[in-house]
């Protein structure tokens, strides 16, 4: 995996100190349980459940190329393929569109931090390199606007890139989008669309507030 994922991220600018933890950690992660974080915990008083388990390799605003700044997070699960959970962050309405192999979408109506405004949880890379999707059954394509409660299991970690040729190390990518106004979602993939997800996980995962440091809850989680 440590060889597929540095070629994913060839020309990588973000910090060394972090790059290398990944890649001691994705060699095995049962030695570095303390730089993991847990599905449906929550870090102290933050909103957010956390979403996944694992090691948050990437974070918000680190820097894969020139001009390109990482739009979410992405956190590495300890265990094998398609076995490591991705949960609800927060209640909200859960979209899947047809096309969508490995993505679904949750609207959240009122932003906890900023009530009034409408933001959205988008989950990504939970699919095996060749397409074969990890969501939950309970979310097949197309599904539209389905209410979900915090915690609830949307799928699991996988690989899907759209090559089968050339698959990401296995994750799950979480960021959150803002909304266009109109009640739709913004693009992800444009990093001034998405929002700083430190306040609502109580994790620093702002890429120059952290630095080098590990990206864990600080507080004890409940």
């Amino acid at each position: 995996m440590v060889g597929v994922l540095a070629a994913v991220y060839l020309g990588m600018r973000t910090g060394s100190a972090r790059l290398l933890r990944l890649r001691q950690y994705l060699s095995n992660p049962d030695d570095h349980t303390d730089w993991q974080i847990h599905a449906g915990d929550r870090c102290g008083e933050a909103p957010f459940l956390l979403p996944t388990d694992g090691y948050i390799g990437f974070v918000w605003g680190d820097s894969f190329r020139p001009g390109h700044h990482h739009q979410g997070l992405d956190i590495f699960g300890p265990t094998g393929l398609g076995g490591t959970p991705a949960v609800a962050a927060y209640d909200g309405y859960l979209t899947r569109l047809p096309d969508w192999r490995s993505a679904v979408i949750l609207r959240l109506p009122d932003d906890p931090l900023q009530p009034g405004r409408q933001i959205w949880i988008y989950y990504t890379h939970m699919a095996d390199a060749n397409g074969r999707s990890f969501i939950d059954d309970s979310f097949p394509p197309g599904t539209s606007e389905r209410f979900v409660r915090a915690g609830t299991l949307l799928g699991t970690q996988g690989n899907y890139s759209a090559d089968p040729d050339n698959p990401t190390g296995m994750h799950l990518h979480f960021s959150i989008v803002r909304d266009d106004g109109t009640g739709r979602f913004r693009n992800e993939l444009v990093f001034a669309n998405t929002l700083d997800p430190t306040p609502y996980l109580g994790i620093e995962v702002n890429a120059e507030r952290l630095g080098g440091e590990v990206a864990v809850c600080r507080e004890a989680p409940t």
